[in-house]
């Protein structure tokens, strides 16, 4: 795997482990930084840089006590890190180079060890799903009765937020938006065929999901699962992006 290859999958898997595990604001600079915050607390930081990833994990006393009781688990490198860092009155900075997905997995068991997982499974006793893998139940295009209208008007702002830019940008979720009644049925309307749907054709199957390649960069119906400098709210992750990517990151 070449170094361009290896850090795009660093940056997915990265922002899958966790939108999947947190329910957290993303607040970029616009420039190189990405805080994941929640009640005023960060989780962690990440600077993008040309050739890796820094993550900035600060441990607190009770996390320094977990880690020292785990530490035999963590690379060499990792430990070596720990020990180098330096401790301030509000826990110990560490800087982590992270380039390749053996060192974000134990990057992973750190963040962890600094927050338990907060954010629940969408419910399953509605869940449509689409040919590509998204929640058609959860979607505001969906037309089978499962979104009220409060809701939907609710996730039109979501959506505008991530998407569009902006409150007042309508676009795509005007008025006029189309509304689908799923793969099942046809779509948008019969002559309706997603690039998802297209992929599948071409890899002889009748949908992403039956494809061995699943899930795949070709199956994500909204936002990619990358590394980015821009704010995005808790909330708008929780119902513009979770229910559009394959298996909801792992929901």
């Amino acid at each position: 795997m070449d170094k361009k290859t290896e850090l795009q999958k660093v940056s997915e898997e990265t922002m899958r482990f966790i939108r999947g595990k947190y329910i957290a604001d993303e607040i970029g600079d616009g420039k190189d930084e990405l805080k994941f915050r929640r009640s005023g607390k960060t989780i962690l930081t990440i600077y993008i840089r040309d050739d890796r990833f820094d993550f900035l994990v600060i441990f607190g006393k009770a996390e320094r006590e977990k880690f020292e009781n785990r530490r035999s688990e963590f690379p060499h490198q990792i430990q070596e890190i720990y020990d180098n860092s330096k401790t301030y009155h509000d826990g110990k900075w560490m800087m982590i180079p992270v380039a390749n997905v053996d060192t974000l997995e134990a990057v992973k068991q750190m963040i962890l060890i600094k927050k338990k997982p907060n954010r629940k499974s969408f419910p399953q006793e509605q869940a449509i799903y689409a040919d590509c893998g998204h929640r058609c139940d959860l979607c505001v295009h969906y037309n089978g009765g499962t979104i009220k209208d409060e809701l939907r008007e609710e996730i039109k702002k979501r959506l505008i937020h991530v998407y569009a830019g902006g409150e007042g940008d309508g676009g795509y979720w005007g008025d006029d938006m189309e509304f689908c009644d799923g793969c099942s049925k046809g779509g948008l309307d019969k002559d309706f065929d997603c690039h998802q749907r297209k992929c599948a054709a071409k890899q002889g199957v009748d949908k992403c999901t039956n494809c061995n390649l699943y899930p795949c960069d070709n199956s994500y119906a909204g936002y990619r699962p990358e590394i980015h400098t821009k704010t995005i709210y808790a909330e708008d992750v929780t119902w513009a992006i979770l229910p559009y990517v394959p298996e909801q990151y792992g929901n």
